[in-house]
This record gives structure tokens, C-alpha cells and sequence, in this order.
């Protein structure tokens, strides 16, 4: 449909940049907005959220395999997370070789061997698609990554909808308008967290969104606040500077940040290693980790979000472990996998890289990193995995089959970009809400979806990178 009315317009220029104009207003009007960083005294200026000026479309059948299996990632990460020999095997080569990881996981030690203050667990990820046309016949549901850790956007593409229905009323295509899905994803974090909040028990402890310095997405992160307020219950914004001055541990481990119980910490920040800026900061961390509040994510489902997690889940017989005697459950899973592989020293990881080295537009190679526009193709590719094939370095990163969608027609609107119908590739993400409190999982739910868009010229990165923009699935 959308595809139709673009080449309609490509010759009604001034219809195009009419439409634009007011899905920009829409947007701002619906709370699709980011905060704009231009200089320090920027902080109060605001503009519209990079969005389609259409919805994409998405084919039905892979949007609703996307939306079924999301409760059963949810079990699987919150297994991961309480298997301390499976992350201890999983991360072993890693850990030798990557910093980062390797502090996460000592972090994860010494909680294990104080022992975890609190049995409830909180858990909001977001599993990432593309749809795969590799051969002739549908399109197959392929996961990129599974993010365990600050999964954005829930916040504002729970109104994106609005957007897209008003543009295809004012378009003329009132029928579609209707086709647009409801998304309140924002709500659906929200539940989790204030069951894990009210699961914890007191009344007076807040939540606390463990944030950014400086926050260009802090919209999304108060869709959420706004949804816990609406349950009354309290939210401070805090940063690792502010736990490291003011915060503390009481005899039963209770954490206190600036005089206020905790109950939940949402980690919205800590997923990348230049968000520690000093050992204060990864102290603040082990604080946090070693309390009695419910962290989102602990350090255990951290690091079951991480790229070699995600490769040793691919290998026969690891799925069987964590579902035994589910073969359908095992099924759904793995039947989103694309091929992943190790790059561990050894014959596998050295087959591994000839094949990449072979043939690198096929591959897509991958650190232990989050917040996008870290993976390397094509040329760069090749010219790190030569650099390290012969070293230990290599074990840094995995390998993944590259993923092939079928593009398709759209109009980004980006600030102060120019008006232009770009052939684009398309991203699903679903949310998972879970919470456990000992051995019974008290919830687990699908809770949304996202579609991303981007231009077919560039390989990697999302929203926050400044290259995808928000969009809306139109199913077909």
C-alpha cells in the first residue's frame, strides 16, 4: 500500500512536503520527540523523533511468529541468568580477551559468593528481527540480538501510531489508517516493574532510573516514568556519580540513594564500557549489585544478553539443555537463529575465519558491545580478521550470517534532512516482560513491538546512532 502511494507522489512534490510537515507536528504533538544536545545550554530545545513518513510494510505471519515465541526468550534468558556454570563455560574464552566483560563477570562472581540478597528478578528485553529473503519463497524470521539490558523505545513508539494513522487519513487511505496496530509497550514495562516493585514490599521505596550524563532519548525513558507514576509510585533519576556519593547498604543490605530506599533500579546506563568513567563508577555498580533492591538487569541476565551467549546458544544440544523435554519450544527458538559462529582458538574458530575471510559480504562479524553501529562488514571485515586471526584477540568477537531483507520504499524524516524516497530495510523488535520471585514466575508476557528503518546504504546502527528512524508495521 504504502509502496503504491510513493510512487504516486514522487511526481507531487509539494503533497510530500505538505505530509511531512504534519507528521513532524503529529509526532511532537503525541510525545514522539528527543531532546536536542547542540551546545551546553541546549538542554530544554526539542524536535520530532526520526520517523517514516509511512508505516512499512511487514508480512503477517513472521510479525505474529515474532510476537509468540517472545515469552519463551523470556524463560530462556532468565535461565541463562541462574546458570552460573553455563555463563562461567560460555564467557570463558572471553573473558581472557575483553575488559569489559571480564569486569562484568567478576562483578558476577563476587555476588555469587556473597550471595544474592534478593530472589525476585526483573527482567525487559527486546528480541531484534529482520526478515531474511536469502531464496525464493517467503521471507524468513531471523534474530539479530536479543538485548537484555536498558531496551529502549518502548516509550515512544507506544505513540508512533497516532503518527501514522493521522498520516494515512490526511493521505486519503482511511481503511489502512485502521490497519495500524495498537503498541503501548511503555505500559507493559511498566507492569513489570511495578509488580517487581510491589513484590519487593515497601511502600515507600522508589525506583530508580539509573541514567546518563546527558540524555537525548530521556522521552522515552519518562513514557515509562509517567506509567509508574500513574500506579503511584515514586521514580528518581539518578546517575553512577550520585550512588557513589550518596549511596549505601544498610545491615540487610537495603540500598539507600541520597536518604531513599530503592526498591527497583532500572539500568538505563552501564551497557557499554565508556559509560564507567571511573572505578567509582564500576564500584557504584558492585553496590547496586550486591543489594537488596531488584536490578533490571541483574549482572547474571546481563551477561546472558551478551554476542557469545547468543553464538553457544546456536550449538546442538544447548537449547535441549535449557528446555528439556519442550522440543516445540526448542523448535520456535532455534527456527529464528541465523548461522552463528565461534571464533574460539582451535580448528572450529580457525574454519570459522577462512570461511569469513573466503567470502566477508556474507558474514557480519560482532564484538561484546551494545548500542549499535559496532559490528564490521565487507572490507573492514576482513581487514580486522586478518589482523587477529592469528591471536587471541579474535576471540573477542563472533560471526554471524549477514541477513538479507527485502527492501522496501519510504521517506525518512530526519531533522534538517532533505525530503527524498530512499530504499530502506526494516527491523522488529519485540518486547519481554518477566518477573520471578524464587523458583515461580509470577509474570511473563510479550509487551510490544518496535519497527526501525534505515537506509539500505548504511550497514549498522539504530535510532540512538542517528541512523534508523522509528516506523510502524503495516501487516500485510
Amino acid at each position: 500500500m504504502a509502496q503504491g502511494i510513493l510512487k504516486d507522489m514522487m511526481a507531487n512534490a509539494m503533497l510530500v512536503k505538505d505530509l511531512a510537515e504534519v507528521a513532524k507536528d503529529t509526532a511532537l504533538l503525541h510525545g514522539v520527540q528527543i531532546r536536542v544536545h547542540e551546545s551546553p545550554n541546549s538542554s530544554e530545545v526539542v524536535t520530532y523523533a526520526p520517523i517514516t513518513l509511512f508505516p512499512s510494510p511487514v508480512p503477517k505471519s513472521a510479525f505474529y511468529q515474532a510476537l509468540a515465541v517472545q515469552v519463551h526468550y523470556n524463560t530462556l534468558v532468565d535461565k541463562i541468568s541462574q546458570d552460573a556454570d553455563f555463563l562461567q563455560t560460555a564467557l570463558a574464552s572471553t573473558i581472557t580477551v575483553d575488559n569489559f566483560t571480564a569486569r562484568l563477570f567478576k562483578i558476577h562472581q563476587q555476588v555469587l559468593e556473597e550471595g544474592k540478597a534478593q530472589s525476585i528478578v526483573l527482567g525487559l528485553n527486546r528480541s531484534d528481527y529482520m526478515l531474511d529473503q536469502k531464496n525464493e519463497g517467503c521471507p524468513t524470521l531471523k534474530q539479530i540480538e536479543i538485548n537484555t539490558f536498558a531496551a529502549s523505545f518502548a516509550g515512544l513508539t507506544s505513540h508512533t501510531p497516532h503518527v501514522h494513522r493521522h498520516i494515512l487519513k490526511v493521505a486519503g487511505c482511511m481503511e489502512e489508517s485502521q490497519r495500524i496496530l495498537d503498541n503501548n509497550s511503555a505500559a507493559g514495562l511498566a507492569e513489570a516493574i511495578a509488580k517487581a516493585w510491589e513484590l519487593y514490599g515497601s511502600k515507600r521505596a522508589i525506583v530508580m532510573f539509573l541514567v546518563e550524563e546527558n540524555q537525548i532519548n530521556i522521552f522515552d525513558q519518562r513514557c515509562i516514568e509517567n506509567e509508574l507514576w500513574k500506579r503511584n509510585i515514586s521514580t528518581k533519576r539518578k546517575r553512577f556519580r550520585d550512588v557513589s556519593k550518596t549511596g549505601s547498604l544498610d545491615p540487610d543490605r537495603k540500598l539507600f540513594v541520597d536518604g531513599q530506599e530503592v526498591a527497583v533500579v532500572y539500568f538505563r546506563n552501564g551497557y557499554m564500557p565508556q559509560n564507567y568513567q571511573s572505578e567509582q563508577d564500576w564500584q557504584a555498580r558492585l553496590l547496586m549489585e550486591r543489594s537488596l533492591a531488584v536490578k533490571c538487569p541483574d549482572i547474571g541476565t546481563h551477561l546472558a544478553g551478551t554476542k557469545k551467549v547468543q553464538q553457544v546458544l546456536s550449538q546442538p544440544g544447548v537449547l535441549e539443555k535449557f528446555f528439556p523435554e519442550q522440543p516445540q519450544v526448542v523448535e520456535q527458538i532455534r527456527s529464528t537463529f541465523a548461522g552463528l559462529y565461534t571464533l574460539d582458538m582451535g580448528p572450529e574458530g580457525d574454519k570459522t575465519i577462512e570461511m569469513a575471510l573466503r567470502t566477508p559480504g556474507l558474514f557480519v562479524l560482532k564484538p561484546q558491545r551494545e548500542g549499535g553501529g559496532n559490528n564490521l562488514y565487507g572490507a573492514e571485515l576482513q581487514q580486522v580478521l586478518q589482523e587477529v586471526k592469528g591471536s587471541e584477540e579474535r576471540m573477542a568477537y563472533i560471526l554471524m550470517d549477514k541477513i538479507h531483507p527485502t527492501p522496501v520504499q519510504n521517506i525518512l524524516l530526519k531533522r534538517d534532512a532533505p525530503l527524498k524516497i530512499s530504499t530502506c530495510l526494516c527491523e522488529l523488535g519485540v518486547f519481554g516482560t518477566y518477573v520471578r520471585k524464587g523458583r515461580e514466575m509470577v509474570l511473563n508476557k510479550c509487551a510490544g513491538h518496535l519497527l526501525r528503518t534505515k537506509s539500505s546504504e548504511h550497514a549498522d546502527g539504530g535510532v540512538a546512532a542517528g541512523v534508523a528512524v522509528l516506523d510502524n508495521p503495516l501487516l500485510l
